[in-house]
């Protein structure tokens, strides 16, 4: 049953490309009614043109962060909070306790499956110790590490953070891995260094639901096309020999599009892991399919880039999560959706010369309570 009222929801980070901008989307596409306030650090966002009420606030690092966001949920009567980006997510789980004591539903995971599955060397050891197949991996500090480590091809990233791709590499050879393992150390501390494993057609984004009870209510899954300039951040020969790879090495830039639907075989496994960390909400898993085994090279506990796509496709879990715990419907687990192909491009937005009001700590913003 469709809500007849709007629920009142706030979207943080909705320009960019990223999560927020995926959520906002999402609710948009829903059949229950939402208005909409909108955050973000910057006025050159295309996603606050599309919310009710579009607001500047600071950053995820700025110390009034929190503040001005709670503010700007009593303003509106806001009911649901969501984080655009994963520094809001690591805030909002610092301080989930005083969005909860305000009475909002703040639809995010346990702080210890975040800050597990937001370190790649912690996300790989819990798998490994709950049986699941990972890549071969190594933490990486110094030169010294990787001695030993013979996983060619391979591709280093850091164990924290790096979101879009940033500072990721794949090496070849013994030379090319002591060249990007230079190269990446000069940036951050650590690294971890994963063997690249599978073929680029059968990598998959997959999202597990599950209620913020730890009810699992359904999942979907992406295999992604990455071989397109869009969705492609490294793609080059296989030179290694290893013919089991394919002809061509490839890794995905994060911007995910392609087959979107059921795929049980490697959706079974995807749950069996959501289940066995304690996930609760939404949760993506990056993996690829190989011999008919899920590896698993990265978790994301959030809200994925697919999620407009999913919902596209009748598997909104934005609006699912809404409808389980604001407004206390019964969602049906299995719920059906559809399996398609979905594209992406690129799209331009004018952004008019107005004056978007910045919130603040006790925002003066003449926000209407009537819905």
């Amino acid at each position: 049953m469709t809500s007849t009222r709007a629920v009142r929801a706030l979207v943080t980070g909705v320009g960019g490309g990223g999560q927020g901008e995926q959520v906002l989307k999402a609710l948009r596409l829903a059949e229950t009614p939402y208005l909409i306030v909108g955050t973000d650090i910057t006025p050159y966002s295309s996603g606050l043109t599309e919310v009710d009420h579009p607001l500047i606030v600071p950053p995820a690092t700025a110390p009034e962060y929190i503040d001005v966001l709670l503010g700007v949920a009593d303003a509106y009567d806001v009911e649901v909070v969501f984080h655009g980006s994963e520094p809001e997510l690591r805030q909002m789980s610092a301080h989930r306790s005083r969005f909860l004591d305000a009475g909002l539903f703040l639809p995010i995971n346990p702080a210890e499956v975040i800050d597990v599955c937001m370190d790649k060397l912690r996300t790989m050891r819990a798998l490994q110790e709950a049986g699941f197949l990972v890549p071969p991996y190594r933490a990486v500090r110094s030169l010294a590490d990787l001695e030993g480590f013979d996983e060619l091809p391979v591709v280093l990233k850091p164990s924290v953070g790096g979101g879009g791709s940033a500072h990721l590499y794949l090496a070849q050879d013994r030379h090319e891995l002591i060249a990007c393992a230079e190269q990446i150390l000069s940036v951050h501390e650590e690294f971890i260094a994963q063997a690249y494993v599978g073929r680029p057609e059968e990598e998959y984004t997959v999202g597990v639901l599950l209620d913020m009870d730890g009810e699992l209510l359904n999942s979907i899954a992406v295999r992604r096309e990455i071989m397109s300039a869009l969705s492609n951040r490294i793609k080059v020969v296989n030179r290694t020999g290893r013919d089991s790879l394919g002809p061509m090495l490839a890794i995905s830039s994060g911007i995910s599009q392609g087959r979107v639907g059921h795929f049980e075989e490697v959706c079974r496994q995807c749950e069996e892991i959501a289940l066995a960390i304690g996930a609760r909400g939404p949760l993506n898993i990056q993996c690829r399919l190989v011999e008919g085994r899920v590896v698993v090279f990265e978790i994301n506990p959030r809200f994925s880039g697919t999620t407009s796509l999913r919902a596209m496709a009748g598997y909104n879990e934005p609006d699912i999560l809404v409808r389980r715990h604001v407004l206390g419907e019964v969602i049906a687990p299995r719920f059906p959706y559809r399996d398609c192909t979905i594209v992406r491009g690129l799209a331009e937005t004018l952004i008019e010369d107005v004056d978007i009001p910045r919130a603040e700590t006790r925002p003066s913003i003449d926000a209407p309570r009537d819905g």
